[in-house]
Parts: C-alpha cells; sequence; structure tokens
C-alpha cells in the first residue's frame, strides 16, 4: 500500500482521462473517452466555481449523468440521482446547483480544448434544477426527520450522536471547573475517495470501521463523520498515540486481505485538538467531515 500522497485537482483528472479505452467508473459504469473527457472538465469547472472539497466531488452518480450525456442526455432520473448523492454527502444546496451549473456551462460553451468557462445558475435551464433541488430537499429532509443513531455502512454511531457526547463532555468539564481541551480530543481517520473506484470505497471504509472498533473497545465514542472520515472522542493520557498507531496496523491489515484494494493507499489519521467551545468544536466536525 502507498503513503498518502495526494495529487487532487484538474490536472490530475485530466490525466485519468487521457488513458485510452472506455473505463470504469466508480458504479462500474463503463466510461468512453468523451465521457471521461467531460467529467475532467466538469469537475475542474466546479472547483473553479468553488466546490470546496475536491475529495468527495467524484460519486457515482457523477460518472451516471456523464455517461447519459455521451449518448442520449440526461435524463431527470440520473440529474434526480445526483442531487441527492450531493445532499447524502453534506453538500449544500447552493454548492450543489453551482456544481449543476458548471456541468450546464461545459457541455454549453465546451470551446476549442474545454477551456474556462464561467458556470451561472441562472443561466441553467429550470427544469435541471427544479429536478435536481427537489431530489437533494427529499434527503436533506428525510435526514432532518429521521435521524439514525447508527450509520448503516460502518455500523457506527453517526456524526449527530458524536455531537450530543461532545454536547455532555463540555457540560461535564464546566460543572468540574475543568477545559474540555486539557482531558479530550479527536482522533480522525480520513480517507482519500478521489484515489478509489467502485467498492473499493465501500470496503475501505467497512473494513475501516471494523478496525476502529476493535482497537478502541472502550468507553471511547466513534463515530461515522461523513462518506470518507471516521472519528473516536477519547480521553487524553489514554495512551492514544499508541492506539493510533495500532488502528493504522489494524486497517492495514484487514485492506492487504482484499486484493481489490490493492494499490488503494491507506487513510490519513490524525490527533485533533478540540475548540474551546461546545459550538466551535461543532463547526470542527463539519470541516472534518469533508475533508
Amino acid at each position: 500500500m502507498k503513503g498518502r500522497t495526494v495529487v487532487d485537482g484538474p490536472a490530475a483528472d485530466a490525466r485519468n482521462g487521457e488513458r485510452d479505452g472506455a473505463e470504469s467508473d466508480s458504479d462500474g459504469i463503463s466510461l468512453d473517452r468523451d465521457a471521461r473527457t467531460l467529467r475532467a472538465k466538469w469537475r475542474s469547472a466546479s472547483l473553479a466555481a468553488g466546490w470546496r472539497f475536491p475529495s468527495d466531488w467524484g460519486v457515482p452518480e457523477v460518472d451516471t449523468v456523464c455517461a447519459a450525456l455521451s449518448t442520449d442526455g440526461p435524463s431527470e432520473a440520473a440529474v434526480s440521482g445526483l442531487g441527492r448523492a450531493r445532499a447524502a454527502a453534506g453538500a449544500g444546496l447552493e454548492e450543489t446547483l453551482t456544481d449543476l451549473a458548471a456541468l450546464h456551462a461545459v457541455v454549453s460553451e465546451p470551446g476549442p480544448s474545454g477551456g474556462f468557462v464561467v458556470p451561472d445558475i441562472d443561466a441553467t435551464p429550470s427544469q435541471l434544477l427544479r429536478v435536481t433541488a427537489l431530489a437533494w430537499a427529499d434527503v436533506a429532509l428525510d435526514r432532518f426527520a429521521h435521524t439514525e443513531v447508527t450509520e448503516p455502512l460502518t455500523g457506527l454511531p453517526s456524526a449527530a450522536y458524536l455531537r450530543t457526547r461532545l454536547g455532555e463532555v463540555y457540560r461535564g468539564a464546566e460543572r468540574a471547573g475543568r477545559r474540555v481541551t486539557d482531558d479530550a480530543l479527536l482522533l480522525t481517520v480520513s480517507f482519500d475517495l478521489a484515489s478509489m473506484a467502485g467498492w473499493s470505497r465501500l470496503t475501505a471504509m467497512i473494513l475501516a470501521g471494523d478496525a476502529l472498533r476493535s482497537v478502541f473497545d472502550g468507553p471511547e465514542t466513534t463515530a461515522a463523520l461523513g462518506p470518507s472520515v471516521l472519528a473516536v472522542l477519547t480521553e487524553r493520557g489514554n495512551d492514544v498515540s499508541s492506539r493510533a498507531v495500532a488502528l493504522r496496523r489494524a486497517i492495514t491489515e484487514r485492506m492487504l486481505v482484499d486484493p481489490q484494494l490493492e494499490g488503494v493507499r491507506t487513510p490519513t489519521i490524525s490527533l485533533v485538538r478540540l475548540a474551546p467551545s461546545y459550538e466551535e468544536s461543532c463547526a470542527l466536525l463539519n470541516r472534518i467531515a469533508r475533508r
């Protein structure tokens, strides 16, 4: 396995799009040269327009839309799926619609070599905006109304549960006249999704969740923060550094067993200091979740 050396951004996608022949995308769809080129240009335009977290842009639904555009054009089902995926990954509505506008700009103004375009939400067809926004809202409202304690993929508690536990920790520290930063910290496990495709994404997160539970099997609070990030709220001085080493070893051992994960980069494991206030730490969790 390779260590974490992130090569991200438009240049990386362009290199990926230059390979000959059809290529299987992250959801098993075979993308031809035109679809791969469109995907790279779309990603470049979206990042230039302000997409904040490059590693979570390439969801499988992106490739579904690109495949549709390279044949008969985007169906409502493909665009709707993209809106749902963006909401599930934590992207806001404005960011989602700007990403859609970037796609429309790339398709409408390809230029001689797919040069720079300026996404304009107001110039995007209203039907595409409506379908995407409604799909995004369906998922966002459903998550709000039916918050689950456990994240289904990894079996770990959700980010909402971790925020609840953080609130308890801050209240306990205030009652004891202590600072939370003196007693607790976060350990995070983050994968670079840009380097993964297909089932390797899901398998890596499942194996990492299993390793996390095996190493932190005491009173610590484990959670899945996002599609590529896991976290542990633990006490300082609880031999955290040694456990971080043990966790990396446990994840590596599990991933080596599966030949389909050969070449997948091992995750980045970090020790993160909590913020002075509960509100600031919740904002910190949101930023970490979308690395």
